[in-house]
C-alpha cells in the first residue's frame, strides 16, 4: 500500500469525504497533517501545492489535489490502480 498524506483540519467535511473515500478503499494509515493545529504546515503546505484549502491529499509522492479531485480520479478509474501499488 503507498503512503497517503493529507493535509486537513477538524472541522473540513471535504476532509472527511476524502477520509472515508480512501478508508472505502482499503486505506488504513493517512498521515494527517493537521494545518489548524500546526499554522505553519498550512504555509508549507501552499508552498508545495500552490492551493490555500483542505485536504490536499498525496499518494506517494504524487500531488492528487482536493476530495473532488480524489473523487474525480476515482470515478475515472486512477484511484485504484494507484492505491495497489
Amino acid at each position: 500500500m503507498p503512503n497517503v498524506t493529507m493535509y486537513t483540519s477538524a472541522v473540513c467535511p471535504y476532509c472527511i469525504n476524502a477520509e472515508r473515500l480512501l478508508t472505502s478503499k482499503g486505506v488504513v494509515n493517512i498521515n494527517k497533517i493537521r494545518i489548524d493545529l500546526q499554522p505553519e504546515q498550512r504555509v508549507e503546505m501552499i508552498a508545495k501545492t500552490g492551493r490555500r484549502t483542505v485536504p490536499q491529499i498525496y499518494i506517494d509522492d504524487r500531488h492528487i489535489g482536493g476530495f473532488d479531485d480524489l473523487r474525480a480520479l476515482d470515478l475515472a478509474g486512477g484511484l485504484d490502480a494507484l492505491l495497489s501499488r
